[in-house]
């Protein structure tokens, strides 16, 4: 068995996890596990992308010394976020997507290009924070003026590891500026938009080989030997859709974390007015296949409260709320999971409350019941989108896989497969570093084969776990 090594950058912590592959079987260890916490400056919402780095490029010297003959490496990260340079140098820290500049830049692109001609171009479900919007919100900015350079998260790391910048197809295509199913740059809509084709560096497959770790990272961070560094599905939902260990027409899948993707794979993107409305995007994913799914708020209401009762000196422990929450009465009040009031980082019980007693009904009184709420207003939202996906395909689902950190609450699980009235199968949990490794494997050799023969990889080296539907649930709840 050989080794490759996934860095997998999450919105909320990073990890970079060993992955050796051979006879069929992938087997997974961990090497380091650290935060990813952004920081509120006077200007807004950054990540801090140095430490993040940082972190990642030590978890790697780690990594090539538990193994010595590791024999490669890649980044996978979340979308649409980006960094500017000017030569060498970071122009300030990235902008996280939660900040709420990007209102500007939604009003600013819609003057231009209107809602429905902007999603037949690219696709895209319509979320303030993609990166067509982003960098219109900054079009005015010194920064921007300045720039001679454009990289998306996952592409600076790799750049800063090697020396090469490219766009790797999967993650460019969620910034809002790839024609839907296409792999190069829409120069078109960037004239209309007044926005700089010369900042944008090549888009390139999954697959890449961007070269190896140069000198002096390996020196600065303790890497035993040179390897090289290439591209995967390097959007970690690209990743964590090659981990969903199945494939075929009749299957959807959720990649639960901080956000849910809920969708399926097609062989082409659906641009109809009905998915636009209905709010579905069209994004790459790995051997030209295209994601079609829906995002979903995701654990990120849960986390996003735990803070918040962090802050007033109520630290809960998440086991003991999942253990409160299956504990609490089934017919707890429900709210919009998707209401854009729930994005912004903030008070989230307060606002979630706040929606529910819109509705003219008492919120949960206890924190359990609270819990139960959020998890089941989830599984409702994913239900809803199986329902759409069905809808807008032409397809019947008759299985749901749920992948990522989600995969491990057994309540979440139920209540989804309650609500979809579907089997779900759950596993594995860290599907996005399964999907980059495997990419990776095949780039080098050790395994060959399309998605279904990769797929079939993570069906033999990973326990799942089934849950029936008790009832074919209301999806109003």
């Amino acid at each position: 068995m050989k080794t490759v090594a996934a860095i997998d950058l999450g919105a909320t912590s990073g990890r970079v996890i060993l992955g050796s592959v051979g006879h069929g079987e992938v087997k997974l260890r961990t090497v380091a596990r650290f935060p990813n916490t952004p920081v509120r400056l006077r200007d807004g919402l950054h990540w801090d992308v140095l430490s993040l780095y940082s972190a990642a490029m030590n978890g790697l010297g780690a990594a090539s010394r538990e193994e010595p003959e590791l024999i490669g490496a890649a980044v996978d990260a979340w979308a649409v976020d980006y960094a500017l340079l000017l030569g060498d140098r970071l122009i300030g820290n990235p902008y996280h997507y939660r900040d709420d500049r990007t209102e500007l830049g939604v009003r600013a692109v819609h003057a231009l290009i209107g809602p429905a001609e902007l999603y037949r171009r690219n696709g895209l479900q319509h979320l303030p924070f993609n990166t067509v919007f982003q960098l219109a919100a900054s079009a005015a900015s010194e920064a921007l003026e300045v720039a001679d350079g454009f990289l998306l998260i996952p592409d600076l790391v790799g750049w800063w590891a090697t020396g090469t910048k490219v766009a790797e197809r999967t993650n460019a295509s969620t910034t809002g500026l790839v024609l839907a199913g296409g792999n190069e740059w829409d120069a078109e809509l960037l004239s209309r938009l007044g926005l700089r084709y010369d900042l944008l560096p090549p888009i390139v497959e999954p697959g890449t080989d961007l070269g190896v770790v140069s000198p002096v990272m390996r020196e600065e961070f303790g890497i035993r030997h040179a390897f090289p560094f290439t591209t995967v599905g390097s959007h970690d939902t690209a990743s964590a859709v090659v981990g969903v260990p199945s494939s075929g027409d009749e299957t959807a899948y959720i990649s639960c974390g901080t956000w849910s993707l809920v969708g399926t794979e097609l062989p082409s993107p659906v641009l109809t007015e009905e998915a636009r409305l209905a709010g579905f995007t069209n994004e790459g994913g790995v051997d030209g296949r295209i994601r079609f799914l829906k995002n979903v708020m995701g654990l990120w209401l849960l986390s996003e409260s735990v803070r918040a009762w962090a802050k007033v000196g109520e630290r809960e422990d998440l086991e003991h709320l999942l253990k409160q929450a299956a504990d609490a009465p089934a017919d707890v009040p429900v709210f919009d999971a998707n209401d854009p009031r729930l994005l912004p980082p903030g008070d989230m019980p307060s606002r979630i409350e706040a929606l529910i007693t819109e509705q003219g009904v008492r919120p949960p009184a206890t924190i359990g019941e609270f819990v139960r709420s959020v998890l089941q207003s989830l599984a409702n939202a994913y239900a809803d989108a199986v329902r759409d996906i069905e809808r807008l395909t032409g397809r019947t689902i008759r299985t749901v896989h749920l992948v990522g950190g989600g995969a491990q609450n057994e309540l979440l699980c139920q209540l989804t497969a309650d609500a979809c009235g579907l089997p779900v199968v759950a596993g594995p949990v860290e599907a996005t570093a399964v999907g980059n490794l495997l990419v990776q494997a095949r780039t080098h050799g050790l395994l060959t084969g399309d998605l279904d023969a990769l797929r079939s990889v993570v069906a033999f080296s990973f326990p799942l776990r089934a849950y029936a539907p008790r009832t074919r649930a209301d999806p109003k709840g």
